[in-house]
């Protein structure tokens, strides 16, 4: 049984991490989060969109490129290395529904080319645990407020859940911006009564969801893994009592911990995207143990990583403060650990 990225995938990743390196280094990120209030550059967005990402998983019918949920997997990754700011994930989950529901071509295809930004409205309390009366669908109008919506304030449409089914909601509605610790993943609240197209029931969430916890582990490996590079090279030169930190036993101990977190992810994230590739019988639990370990272990990588850079961690100098900001919020987004944790218990028949 062969565990490695085919040649066409170890071409896919390296392609996207040269691309990544050059047109998203962390300075540019940094200017990004600190003085664009969209949290994105447009240049960048369309960047994304001729390379082929955005419709990476689609058919070429709907301008994709037919790829699977590796090839994404191994995008996300890359993007989660550089702390990538932008959509990209929120827009692909909101195409893979439209591609579901088979409608709205057209589109599909602006969403696709990088012409037209479309998010999903989910979230029907600012508080995950509340259960309060959702949006609905009636008579041709949705009604209704949304928290945290990815990126409102620039989509050009939203997917809005209801009970009724997933209705698309043109722009413009009215959207209240959200003070977020994550500079790079701007949210807002949305409040609705507008005009809607119902494009299909519930069901269609069922595989987005699971895209989503894939696609989100896959951003926080990539976070975990460039926080554990920084470090190893940091406490090889950061010199106390004559010699280098990195050689002490006890920082020893806790970069081994980090290493053990950071490929169990690995593991558990390219195990989920086989299984939603392939249609194992397991999907579900495999890309809800993805979720919740890598939810937990991100947030713990990229934290000791703070924690053993010493003083200047906890500065706004080092980018590190990016990257944990970032997997604090995949933590708690796209299903957070406690949520992922009772898919997984109910998947395994507990």
């Amino acid at each position: 049984m062969k565990f490695d990225l085919s040649e066409d995938q170890a071409l896919l990743q390296s392609s996207t991490r040269d691309f990544l390196g050059s047109e998203l280094p962390i300075d540019k990120t940094r200017n990004v989060m600190e003085h664009h209030a969209d949290g994105y550059e447009p240049a960048q967005w369309r960047s994304f969109a001729e390379m082929g990402y955005i419709g990476l998983t689609l058919p070429a019918t709907a301008g994709g490129q037919g790829l699977g949920t590796i090839e994404l997997a191994i995008v996300l990754e890359e993007m989660g290395r550089v702390c990538a700011p932008g959509p990209f994930l929120d827009v692909v989950l909101a195409a893979s529904l439209l591609a579901a529901a088979g409608k709205q071509d057209a589109l599909l295809a602006d969403v696709v080319s990088g012409k037209t930004l479309v998010t999903i409205a989910r979230q029907d309390s600012p508080f995950s645990g509340n259960h309060i009366e959702p949006s609905r669908f009636e008579n041709g109008r949705v009604r209704g407020t949304k928290y945290f919506v990815p990126f409102a304030a620039r989509t050009d449409a939203l997917l809005v859940t209801t009970p009724q089914g997933i209705v698309l909601v043109r722009a413009p509605y009215e959207v209240v911006p959200l003070q977020t610790i994550d500079l790079g993943q701007r949210f807002a609240e949305v409040k609705l009564d507008n005009e809607g197209t119902l494009i299909g029931g519930p069901e269609l969430l069922e595989k987005v969801d699971l895209l989503a916890a894939v696609g989100a582990s896959a951003m926080m490996l990539g976070l975990m893994s460039r926080a554990l590079e920084v470090t190893l090279g940091y406490v090889q030169t950061r010199q106390a009592f004559k010699r280098p930190i990195g050689g002490f036993q006890a920082l020893q101990h806790r970069l081994a911990d980090m290493l053990l977190k950071t490929e169990s992810t690995r593991s558990a994230v390219y195990r989920a995207a086989w299984c939603l590739d392939t249609g194992d019988r397991d999907t579900a639990l495999a890309c809800a143990t993805a979720k919740a370990y890598g939810g937990d272990a991100s947030r713990y990588v990229c934290g000791e990583a703070i924690q053993m850079h010493g003083g200047i961690g906890f500065t706004w100098e080092l980018d590190l403060h990016f990257y944990f900001k970032r997997a604090k919020t995949l933590e708690q987004f796209y299903g957070s650990t406690e949520v992922q944790l009772e898919k997984a218990f109910a998947a395994a028949g507990y």
